[in-house]
């Protein structure tokens, strides 16, 4: 049986793969803040209090899963705040920088020692953090984080490679969720989800550090 780590995992696209994981009779591991009852209506092992930008509070849960291999980690923890040349807040820019980038990259140094050869790292970033894609401009904080996601999956793919662990780097698509306002324009998490992990089941050690779309898609950088 094949065990995931997910984080965010008490709403939308975290939620939505530990339902499908689950289906699939996988274990799941679903790390947040706090729960949602539909995450615990799940049946899956939840950990809350999971704070991905409080390294103590990683270092804990660490502990707590002391001798359980994870065979992939989805890192799915992220938040966006918009910020225009206009109305521009460093301090929100840092902190969608902590949260985006810098914390999925030290939860997974700190959760190497749980992976062996043959695991997988799926990284959720956003067509955002595509420099070649960006026409509109705008979005500093979240579009900057997501690019140095996007970098730190590279070097991580490159990395990781002597130790046989892939990563994948990940765009949902427009899905709608609370984090999109729900948009009428946007995809069902489902279907997104569905995607996404198709992407994962694909990835190997050849293919370790592509920037997919959840469809199949390569996006530039």
């Amino acid at each position: 049986m094949t065990t995931y780590l997910v984080t965010g995992s008490n709403r939308g696209i975290g939620l939505e793969y530990c339902r499908q994981l689950k289906d699939r009779g996988h274990e799941v591991i679903a790390t947040c803040r706090t729960s949602s009852p539909e995450l615990d209506a799940l049946a899956v092992r939840v950990e809350t209090g999971v704070d991905v930008t409080s390294g103590s509070s990683v270092l804990r849960l660490k502990e707590k899963l002391i001798g359980i291999q994870i065979d992939v980690l989805i890192q799915n923890a992220g938040i966006a705040e918009f910020n225009s040349l206009s109305n521009l807040d460093p301090e929100s820019v840092i902190r969608q920088f902590q949260v985006n980038a810098l914390s999925p990259l030290c939860f997974t140094h700190a959760f190497l020692s749980h992976m062996g050869k043959g695991g997988k790292v799926a990284l959720m970033t956003s067509r955002m953090g595509s420099i070649d894609d960006n026409t509109s401009g705008g979005s500093y904080g979240y579009r900057m984080s997501k690019v140095a996601l996007c970098m730190a999956g590279k070097s991580l793919s490159i990395d990781l490679q002597p130790y046989g662990i892939a990563v994948a780097i990940l765009h949902p698509g427009l899905v709608s969720t609370r984090m999109t306002g729900f948009t009428s324009k946007g995809i069902q998490v489902e279907y997104s989800v569905n995607g996404l992990l198709e992407r994962i089941d694909s990835l190997t050690i050849n293919n370790s550090g592509t920037f997919w779309h959840a469809n199949g898609e390569i996006l530039p950088w």
